[in-house]
């Protein structure tokens, strides 16, 4: 697929962005919120900053943009086709970052739970997440770590 988009075009595109209140993040906060779960956002005070924190439960969640995270299998998880060095490193990087931190949080003690931007991005979606995310939390206990929601 041709890009349609000049490079200022796609450049500013890209940079409205957000990393906050997403689609998908906002979601599965309200499917997680209405099955009776209460949770902090965006943990400023822990490593890479999750999404939802449930400090009840040890656990934190991030909610990651298939894209921007790489998606193992998942169709939105393509590589431009201009620029692909600069793509694949950059995929490279928020990978590690994305390694680091789970890592970081289970030495800290935080059981991490990944839910994906297309596992989340309708309500349907978003509720069925959110009831398979409940039932690690209420089956499992908050001494278990590196458990991940991949799908």
């Amino acid at each position: 697929m041709v890009d349609t988009l000049t490079p200022a075009q796609r450049s500013a595109r890209m940079s409205r962005i957000g990393s906050r209140d997403t689609k998908p993040e906002i979601m599965l906060r309200k499917a997680l919120h209405r099955l009776g779960f209460r949770f902090r956002l965006h943990g400023t005070g822990l490593p890479g900053k999750p999404d939802i924190v449930l400090a009840k439960y040890q656990t934190v969640i991030f909610v990651h943009g298939c894209f921007w995270h790489r998606h193992e299998g998942c169709k939105v998880a393509t590589t431009p086709k201009s620029n692909t060095e600069f793509w694949s490193e950059k995929f490279l990087r928020n990978v590690a970052r994305d390694e680091r931190v789970k890592r970081q949080l289970e030495e800290l003690g935080w059981r991490v739970v990944v839910a994906w931007e297309c596992d989340t991005g309708s309500s349907r979606k978003a509720e069925e997440a959110a009831k398979r995310i409940a039932g690690l939390l209420r089956h499992t206990p908050a001494t278990d770590k590196g458990l991940s929601h991949h799908g």
